[in-house]
This record gives C-alpha cells, structure tokens and sequence, in this order.
C-alpha cells in the first residue's frame, strides 16, 4: 500500500477519484485549495485506489494521508 499525503495545510477543492479506480503515475487525484491557489496532488506510482480518506470542502493538515493506492 501507498500512503498519498498532503504537502500542505489546504481544503479538499476536488476529489478525482473514487474507490476501485485504477490510476497512472502523475495522474491527478485530488486539488487541494490554499491560499487562492488550486494544487494538484497526483500518484506517486500506477495502482488502484484502495481508499479516500478525506471529501470535498475537508480541511487537511501537512502530511495527512488523502487517498490509499494498491
């Protein structure tokens, strides 16, 4: 398994992805909203999601784990 993290305090914008869903490597997951700028957070490896661990309009702290790969 793969924790995805949060490199930033921000707020969920957007979730991309959802349980089940196969993803590549730099494709983006999820964009996370900080300081008027919208940041994209993207997989580190292809994989399958596992699990989302936060949902829109959640406020995230530095090295929260988002989203579970497979």
């Amino acid at each position: 398994m793969t924790e995805v993290k949060a490199e930033l305090v921000g707020t969920v914008w957007k979730v991309l992805v959802k349980t089940g869903d196969s993803v590549e490597v730099d494709q983006e997951l999820i964009i996370l909203e900080s300081m008027k700028m919208e940041i994209p957070v993207v997989a580190p490896r292809a994989g399958t999601v596992h699990e989302v661990k936060v949902k829109e309009t959640e406020v995230v702290a530095e090295n929260q784990v988002l989203v579970v790969l497979a």
